[in-house]
């Protein structure tokens, strides 16, 4: 008899007799319900503002257990990027040899001015041939920091020099399973045009853009660079917070 539940009492039932097919079946539907009914109390929790703790990170840092790494090579570097293999040993205790892709560290700049606008370009990447919104930013140069690199960047990028203090948003990897990629980045609050954009390999459309509609143009995949992403988000979701 074909045992189409995913419980495994559920499968074992249907293996051992065929007359406990009705019983197989009852015991996975309950389960189903039971799932459903701590799924829909979570999210009611959730709603009502209460959370749902799962386990108390400032008590519990370091309860997962550590990859161990056993040796590097170089398989390719060059200023921009450098292509390694760990010969890593996961939990499990297999031993292979993982591609790793290392980036220089980037910083990006959210500048906001008075009127609650976010300043970002419009631009091509060729990688996925795409066209999106994306804050200024970019690579953090050897003994500069990621606040000054931001605000260097955004200068270069649009022309428009930040004024106020660059405040840290958040740090974040990408993609840390594969990828060694850094990104910083900060919020300006203020800004002053000085001059026509002088990095013209970086040349987009430069505006001001409603920090409102961040999310509608999120939703339509006009934002997709993981900086801007993230950087945006964050911004929107700390602002929720405040109010």
């Amino acid at each position: 008899m074909a045992c189409g539940w995913s419980s495994p009492q559920a499968r074992a039932l249907c293996r051992r007799r065929p007359q406990w097919h009705q019983l197989a079946q009852l015991l996975a539907q309950r389960q189903l319900e039971a799932y459903a009914s701590i799924t829909s109390e979570a999210v009611s929790a959730l709603v009502r503002g209460e959370g749902v703790p799962i386990v108390d990170v400032k008590t519990d840092p370091t309860g997962a257990p550590r990859w161990q790494v056993h040796g590097v090579r170089t398989l390719y570097d060059d200023p921009w990027v450098r292509l390694t293999q760990g010969e890593v040993e996961p939990p499990d205790g297999t031993r292979w040899w993982h591609h790793v892709v290392r980036l220089r560290p980037i910083a990006a700049a959210a500048v906001l001015n008075d009127h609650d606008q976010v300043l970002m370009l419009w631009r091509h990447r060729f990688v996925p041939d795409a066209l999106g919104w994306e804050l200024p930013g970019g690579v953090i140069d050897a003994g500069e920091s990621g606040a000054i690199a931001a605000r260097r960047e955004t200068e270069e990028e649009t022309g428009w020099r930040p004024i106020g203090e660059p405040e840290h948003l958040c740090t974040f990897e990408p993609m840390p399973g594969m990828v060694d990629a850094r990104h910083e980045v900060y919020l300006v609050r203020g800004a002053e045009f000085v001059r026509e954009p002088t990095d013209a390999q970086e040349a987009g459309r430069v505006a001001w853009v409603p920090l409102p509609e961040i999310p509608e143009l999120v939703r339509r995949g006009e934002v997709t660079g993981a900086g801007s992403l993230v950087g945006l988000l964050y911004l929107l979701a700390l602002r929720g917070l405040e109010r």
